[in-house]
């Protein structure tokens, strides 16, 4: 499930935890990586737990215009189609799915005007008013429609960033990337008819590649070089950063820029352009406007400083 890229952020945000507090040991720093990775996996389990309690808020309110004084013919006689998806019926009756919500002991009841503000907006829109007029009626037109409510309502919602960053410290980052999940989720669902965990490392995911390591060893090797040497590679930094006081620099570009040259000195199989355009391209969403242009002209002298010393080393 987690790719480098994100497990790159990790060990970043887990770097820089551990520098800002002045607390560098290892095991503290490694139980920290191990919760804020099964986090991501968590949050999606969560997210893909809110298709059935919307599809619930849907029926209620029909059943709210059904009982009304006068209703109108189209309150009398409603259009289902959305409240009996077969989507919110699948996931809703998965025994794995419900045994991991349980054991979150986190539920979307208590955020039902969150999900009627999603509802509403779902009313309003195109792509649901096409998929209640089409006369289809499946599995996998159901699953199109949640990955089109969870694309088009639920990224960049600054309401649902606000109850995540209540229920878990570490799930404010990753609502973007746990919803793409659960689209691709809602996807082989819709071709293989059930719901399925994925496996937390996108390497478990696959056949394993000789002279490849696997993504958890991967992120725990990046965050231990990254910790172990900050030392030295703060002080590399710094005799690198002309023109700027060692006190007044940026601690997030430091530690991203520390990361960086880990993964370019520990991971021979990995091109040094691929670390650096990483890690420069992270530098966009956690520093200052500055932090791209200094990430990347810091690094890109570090790096022709240590291939010059014959430090760096790749496999060809």
């Amino acid at each position: 499930m987690l790719n480098r890229s994100i497990l790159r952020i990790k060990a970043f945000e887990t770097a820089y935890s551990s520098v800002l507090s002045g607390d560098l040991t290892l095991p503290a720093a490694r139980c920290r990586l191990k919760e804020s990775c099964e986090a991501t996996r968590d949050l999606f389990v969560f997210l893909c737990g809110m298709v059935a309690p919307l599809t619930a808020v849907a029926s209620e309110r029909i059943e709210v215009l059904r009982t009304k004084f006068n209703p109108s013919e189209e309150e009398r006689n409603p259009n289902m189609k959305f409240c009996q998806n077969r989507l919110a019926s699948l996931l809703a009756e998965d025994p794995d799915l419900q045994k991991l919500l349980k054991k979150q002991s986190r539920s979307w009841e208590q955020y039902d005007i969150f999900l009627k503000k999603v509802l509403d907006s779902v009313l309003s829109k195109q792509y649901y008013k096409d998929y209640m007029a089409s006369a289809e009626s499946s599995l996998a037109q159901d699953c199109q429609l949640f990955s089109r409510i969870f694309e088009e309502e639920l990224e960049d919602n600054t309401d649902l960033e606000a109850i995540l960053e209540d229920l878990s410290l570490y799930w404010s980052g990753d609502l973007s990337y746990a919803l793409s999940w659960c689209c691709r989720s809602f996807a082989a669902i819709a071709s293989e008819g059930r719901w399925t965990l994925p496996p937390l490392y996108a390497s478990q995911m696959k056949a394993s590649r000789p002279g490849i390591d696997d993504d958890q060893k991967f992120v725990n090797r990046l965050l231990e070089s990254t910790l172990a040497n900050y030392g030295k590679y703060f002080d590399l930094i710094c005799s690198n950063a002309r023109g700027w006081d060692p006190d007044r620099l940026f601690l997030a570009d430091v530690v991203l820029t520390a990361v960086a040259i880990a993964e370019i000195l520990n991971f021979p199989s990995i091109p040094v352009n691929v670390s650096m355009n990483e890690y420069v391209e992270i530098s966009k969403y956690y520093g200052t406007p500055k932090s791209r242009a200094f990430v990347n002209g810091i690094l890109d002298r570090i790096v022709k400083q240590l291939q010059a010393d014959g430090a760096v080393r790749k496999i060809v």
